[in-house]
């Protein structure tokens, strides 16, 4: 059971080594010359000592020696640096897969797994990688030392040969028991890392939250249980790792101890020269290096065997579907100005296949223009119907028509090529303001951003700020409202079909609420915006307003249509103390 689940991790961190297989073939072929270099030293050094014994020249023997020396040092280093530099270009591959498997993934899907483990994936599980690059070529080149090393043994003398086997022997079996631990204690430690990494972005997400409520001791006191979960699982990997280590070190030197004793025994009657005695002991000395490198080598390679299978956890997270990427764009139909833009057709969908449907046969039709104000309790769809719009859940039964065609019938960068969107907590991404307003049309000009600026009321702060447009995000001369209305200027840089707002306003005060919706509006006049409303002085302003419950359309119509005609779209109204009798036209 464990080779074979072993099996597809070893495919996994193959892969990641395929693409790199002539600088491996390279490593190896260097890595052989080097072995070369060190086998011949002890022959030549008998060379050496039986020349002393006749009186001859010592210039050859060495100088060969010397040179031996020189030329091995030399093809070590450049094996060396040739596999450090393999070892980082494997580690940039596997964080670049990872990545681009994040930004292909279903949004839904990343949604279900801690941000701070998505993390640990792409950081310190690739980083595990990084030796394991190198352990293939290592294990052959130590591999081949040691069988060359005790082929030369054999040379000098087959019964020390035959007492050096039996403890190379006796140690690699102790060996073969306790590596396997090691692979099962270092994917615990780094599955327990991951989930510290989850726990630990959370509360620094929340640390306001956290502060607020006085849970700094309570949430330290998790996230030091989660760290010495942690310490226990690589405690438990240093502790195996030293046992290997120890039992090679130990039975290596106990060999030496034997095989002098056996050498020198042998060397007094006469068995064995003492040139040849020598020889030998320098080759016990030399299977210190491939033990120690097969040693090394091997957890090496089961940590990255660890490591492989939880990037190949990362592997199985669904994806969007994509065309190719030299594929056409979908020509856009003709359509008339009184054709809807967006379409519900019975659509049903839900977060899981064992989870209760969140929105049920909604039928619902955006016009071409004019804003449309989505509201309901909480839990009612509201956010599903934007995730569909936008492609991040699939309808499970109905469909999606964008332009009287189905969405099915467009990439997923097709559709939200027509649309722009503003979440309620308006993240903004790493970077500049400038960065920020361009993300989503990068060549946009200087005069367009400074008219949307304008249009949402910042192009007077931005201008006192000392670096302008080029002031970096996380400054705290930037606020929570300013925040938001940069996201809602991102979006309406260039007048999308669709303007999706899930409460662009909520974080600003009154005088710049009203700015925004005169804003909003505009875009309205020009395209469809749809919002989902939390504050009624937006839904107010709205052309059409859909009630939503339980998933379902539940009524439709303007303000004052549903105040008289449905009792939930009032208690929502009453619940935020706004006057039923108010009219529309002192709100806008």
């Amino acid at each position: 059971m464990e080779s074979s689940a072993r099996a597809p991790r070893l495919r996994t961190l193959t892969s990641f080594l395929l693409p790199h297989r002539r600088t491996l073939l390279l490593g190896l072929l260097l890595g052989l010359a080097a072995n070369a270099a060190g086998l011949a030293t002890p022959m030549v050094t008998k060379w050496v000592l039986d020349t002393l014994g006749t009186g001859a020249s010592m210039v050859g023997p060495i100088g060969v020696l010397f040179g031996l020396v020189v030329v091995g040092a030399a093809i070590g280093l450049w094996q060396w640096r040739l596999l450090g530099a393999l070892a980082e270009h494997v580690v940039l591959d596997a964080r670049a897969s990872v990545v681009r498997h994040y930004f292909r993934a279903r949004v839904g899907e990343l949604h279900r797994r801690p941000t701070g483990e998505l993390v640990t994936r792409a950081t310190s599980d690739t980083q595990l990688l990084r030796e394991a690059s190198g352990s293939v070529v290592g294990l052959v080149n130590a591999g081949i030392a040691l069988v060359g090393t005790l082929v030369l043994m054999g040379v000098l003398d087959l019964f020390l040969l035959g007492c050096t086997i039996v403890a190379v022997l006796v140690v690699a079996a102790v060996m073969g028991v306790l590596m396997p631990r090691i692979a099962a204690a270092q994917a615990a430690a780094q599955e327990s890392m991951g989930r510290l990494g989850g726990a630990l972005e959370g509360a620094l997400r929340a640390v306001r939250t956290v502060k607020a409520s006085r849970a700094e001791a309570r949430v330290t006191e998790r996230l030091v249980a989660d760290a010495q979960q942690v310490a226990r699982h690589s405690v438990r990997s240093a502790v195996v790792t030293a046992s290997v280590w120890t039992v090679s070190w130990t039975g290596i030197q106990l060999a030496v101890i034997l095989i002098l004793g056996v050498g020198a025994w042998r060397a007094q009657r006469d068995l064995l020269e003492i040139s040849s005695l020598i020889a030998f002991l320098l080759y016990v000395f030399q299977l210190m290096g491939p033990i120690t490198e097969l040693t090394q080598n091997t957890t090496a390679l089961q940590a990255g065997i660890a490591a492989a299978g939880r990037i190949r956890e990362v592997e199985t997270i669904p994806t969007e579907p994509t065309g190719p990427a030299d594929a056409p764009p979908t020509q856009p139909p003709a359509i008339g100005p009184d054709q809807p833009v967006l379409v519900f057709r019975g659509v049903t969908a839900r977060y899981g296949p064992d989870a209760p449907p969140a929105v049920r046969d909604v039928d619902l039709v955006v016009p071409r223009r004019g804003h449309t104000a989505i509201v309901g309790p909480s839990g009612a769809g509201k956010t599903t119907l934007f995730s569909l719009v936008l492609r991040f859940l699939e309808p499970e039964r109905g469909e999606i028509l964008l332009d009287g065609r189905p969405y099915a019938s467009y990439r997923h960068d097709e559709v939200r090529a027509r649309l722009a969107y503003v979440e309620q907590e308006t993240p903004v991404v790493p970077g500049t303001i400038g960065d920020n307003i361009r993300f989503t049309h990068p060549d946009a000009t200087d005069d367009e951003i400074r008219a949307v600026l304008r249009a949402v009321r910042l192009d007077g702060k931005i201008d006192s700020l000392p670096d302008g447009l080029d002031t970096e995000l996380s400054s705290t001369e930037v606020s929570g409202g300013q925040r938001q209305r940069i996201a809602l200027a991102r979006a309406i840089l260039r007048t999308p079909d669709v303007l999706l707002l899930d409460e662009a306003t909520a974080q600003v005060d009154g005088l710049t609420e009203a700015a925004l919706q005169e804003c909003v509006r505009q875009r309205a006049a020009d395209g469809a915006v749809v919002t989902i409303a939390h504050r009624l002085s937006t839904v107010l302003d709205a052309d059409r307003i859909v009630v939503l419950e339980d998933g379902r359309v539940r009524a439709q119509g303007t303000h004052a249509e549903l105040l008289a005609g449905d009792d939930l779209y009032r208690r929502l109204v009453e619940a935020l103390r706004i006057a039923a009798e108010e009219p529309v036209a002192m709100v806008r």
